[in-house]
């Protein structure tokens, strides 16, 4: 029997709540919702407990992190545009001492100059981008491997 032990949490940044409506030729068509709907399943299949928390604002993803940090084994985390501002989001996840995998759905290196600075890859356990909402599977079966799940 696989460990239904594992605690696996989607932390999602700013304007991904607007996902399937924000620039859909970039981001694709597909909720947060909907997305979030397909990772739950997968997480159940492998017996895996599978929580999500998204806001748009950065204290509010620091508290969850900090009020939460003893019970998760893994993180797939979407930062959006806190990959390229936020020092504090980095400072929690460093203290935390959770290993994520960080994610974005388009190719922060095919944008924006500002937007190709992450300070968050470098502390990451592998980063994921450019693949659509594909990404947040992809990062799921990755854990699920680390995990032995």
């Amino acid at each position: 029997m696989k460990n239904k032990n594992y605690h696996i949490l989607v932390l999602n940044g700013p304007n991904l709540n607007l996902l399937g409506v924000r620039e859909p030729q970039k981001y694709g068509n597909k909720s947060l919702k909907n997305i979030i709907k397909i990772l739950f399943k997968k997480a159940q299949q492998k017996n895996c407990k599978l929580s999500h928390f998204q806001s748009n604002a950065e204290h509010e993803l620091i508290n969850y992190l900090i009020k939460y940090k003893n019970k998760f084994n893994y993180i797939i985390l979407n930062p959006a545009a806190f990959t390229h501002t936020s020092i504090a989001l980095r400072d929690t996840l460093l203290a935390i001492n959770i290993p994520f995998i960080e994610i974005h759905i388009t190719n922060i290196y095919k944008r924006e100059i500002f937007r190709k600075k992450s300070f968050f890859s470098d502390i990451s356990n592998g980063v994921i981008l450019g693949l659509g909402t594909y990404g947040y599977i992809l990062a799921l079966k990755i854990i699920f491997k680390r995990l032995s799940c």
